[in-house]
């Protein structure tokens, strides 16, 4: 049923224009007396020509409006009032002008003026504007001020209105709004009937470790600088792929690079099928584990659905349900006190709350903790087949293949392995993956998935890591050793504690009186060594917890090195 006092935020229409500028005439001329009354009862200029219009309607009738000026015409209402060496600020092709905010008189106090204002600076911050300016009526001026626009001295007065020169940087201004006025335009927006063609608050990222590629450099001008950093701030393998792949690859990459891939990834299904005993209509690839789970996610997911997840687990998974989706999502806490282990017993009496998703990470990430195999599929036996059930699997071959849970996924109607190539076969470059589940979960995401989903050198090098069994094995042992041999230096470090993993990562907790996980990660930062700060990977945190990935012997002896510096730089 459509609530008839929801306030409709939408572009006007060039049939909205002409009741806009009547209105302006009735608001302006005859109300506020800034301009003359005129015989034809309407008031527009020379900015209609290109501005756009934003305006709030209640039941189909307008209620209020503000304007917007882009910046490609270098024609601004202010031009009238001053000059641009007057104007204490810059004005550019990324400042944008805010004008007309109205509000007719028998609807105002009702957050329409507000829901205008975000309308415009949502729309201005998704065109890319980089600064907003106003003359803001005398009547208004204290609202733009308490929601972070600044005030010139600059004052003008036309008619019996008088305004005052104000300005804001749209990052500065995000910030401002997001830190002290969310849960005002969170109230604003369940009385909006939002028609704009953006979402009503800016989509946030997915943070995602990687910071390393600033110091290298995001065009790739000069990837000599690799060999100046440490990229401990994500999991990506400290052995290179299988030498054969790197071989086959290298023979044919003239071909592979001006070559279009199988268009559905045929022969990497059969190919995955083959080395993991099963059929390939068990199988779907993609280019990468996030590929899949956006592939997934959104399809099977809605606002109102229900998800029971981990925490702390992989942030994407919050990030997609949480932000992009908008489900309802419940976690299960991992405490410190019982290393972060998942209580199997707690997961079955949960999922009594017919979930529509339960997310499981095994190994989890950035606990580095593991379910057995049998213990866990003895509890997924137990959870209601109506729930689907998501295994991540991206570190399970450090605890064995014997561990994976692709052959317990197929016999069931509900349980879906997501197996990320990159982090155990050194393929994070190439993103390749691939679910495995029923028929049943995979047939309408099959339909979905874009043709040449993953590109030719992923899929070649995916089929031939898969056959090379032996190198990879040696690869995980030696993992292993590196592992333990890099923990017991840390925790030569005074009150430095780690906790046990099965994967080529260690979580780490510094000392709860000394410098926190920010403050050290950006010190090592300085020195070429990029770890991970995982405060914002779960509740169950504190701020002094990092995550770092294993590598080769020497790159670990210079981590442990220069951690123990910044360690006691702290301490003086």
């Amino acid at each position: 049923m459509i609530n008839k006092n929801l306030i409709e935020i939408s572009i006007a229409t060039s049939i909205d224009r002409q009741k806009i500028y009547q209105l302006r005439h009735e608001v302006y001329a005859l109300e506020l007396m800034q301009h003359p009354h005129n015989d034809r009862m309407m008031i527009e200029d020379k900015l209609d020509d290109f501005n756009t219009y934003i305006i709030a309607k209640i039941n189909t009738e307008i209620v209020g409006f503000i304007s917007i000026t882009p910046p490609n015409k270098n024609d601004y209402s202010i031009d009238k009032y001053f000059t641009r060496m007057e104007i204490p600020f810059a004005v550019d092709l990324g400042t944008y002008e805010i004008r007309l905010l109205t509000v007719l008189k028998e609807f105002r106090g009702k957050h329409i003026a507000l829901a205008l204002m975000w309308a415009a600076f949502r729309l201005i911050q998704s065109l890319g504007g980089i600064n907003i300016m106003a003359i803001g009526r005398s009547e208004v001026l204290d609202l733009y001020l308490k929601l972070g626009f600044k005030a010139t001295n600059k004052e003008v007065k036309a008619g019996e209105v008088s305004f005052t020169l104000i300005h804001a940087n749209v990052r500065e201004l995000n910030d401002f709004i997001e830190n002290n006025f969310k849960n005002t335009f969170t109230k604003i927006k369940k009385q909006c009937d939002w028609k704009l063609a953006i979402d009503f608050f800016k989509p946030a990222n997915c943070y995602h470790g990687g910071a390393f590629f600033d110091a290298i450099g995001n065009e790739f001008d000069d990837l000599n600088r690799r060999k100046n950093i440490i990229n401990a701030d994500v999991l990506d393998a400290w052995f290179d792929p299988a030498p054969k792949l790197i071989s086959e690859i290298e023979n044919q990459l003239s071909w592979i690079c001006k070559t279009s891939p199988p268009t559905d990834c045929t022969g990497m299904s059969n190919g995955i099928a083959k080395s993991r005993g099963l059929k390939s209509c068990n199988v779907l690839p993609g280019a990468g584990s996030s590929d899949l789970i956006f592939l997934a996610f959104r399809e099977w997911l809605l606002p109102e659905s229900h998800v029971l997840i981990l925490d702390p687990t992989y942030g994407e998974y919050v990030h997609v349900l949480e932000n992009i989706i908008g489900c309802k999502v419940d976690r299960i806490n991992l405490l410190k006190a019982n290393n972060y282990i998942l209580d199997l017993e707690k997961l079955i009496d949960l999922a009594k709350n017919n979930y529509d998703l339960i997310v499981i990470v095994n190994p989890n990430s950035p606990t580095g903790q593991h379910i057995p195999r049998i213990k866990l599929e003895n509890a997924l036996s137990q959870i209601s087949p109506t729930t689907r059930i998501w295994i991540d699997e991206t570190y399970i071959e450090y605890c064995g293949r014997d561990q994976s849970l692709e052959k317990y996924a197929v016999s069931t109607s509900n349980v879906i392995v997501c197996k990320s190539m990159s982090k155990v076969y050194a393929l994070s470059g190439l993103r390749s993956a691939y679910l495995c589940a029923s028929p049943f979960q995979l047939e309408k995401l099959r339909s979905i998935s874009p043709p040449w989903a993953v590109s030719l050198p992923s899929q070649i090098a995916a089929l031939i890591a898969l056959k090379e069994d032996s190198y990879y094995e040696k690869c995980y042992e030696q993992t292993h050793i590196l592992r333990e041999e890099f923990c017991r230096e840390l925790l030569k470090f005074n009150s430095f504690e780690v906790l046990q993993s099965k994967a080529n990562f260690v979580l780490c907790f510094l000392p709860e009186n000394g410098p926190s996980a920010e403050t050290v990660v950006s010190k090592c930062k300085e020195m070429g060594l990029f770890i991970r700060d995982v405060s914002n990977m779960g509740n169950n945190f504190n701020k002094h917890t990092i995550r770092i990935a294993i590598k080769d012997k020497e790159t670990n002896q210079k981590m442990i090195e220069i951690i123990k510096q910044v360690l006691d730089d702290q301490r003086k």
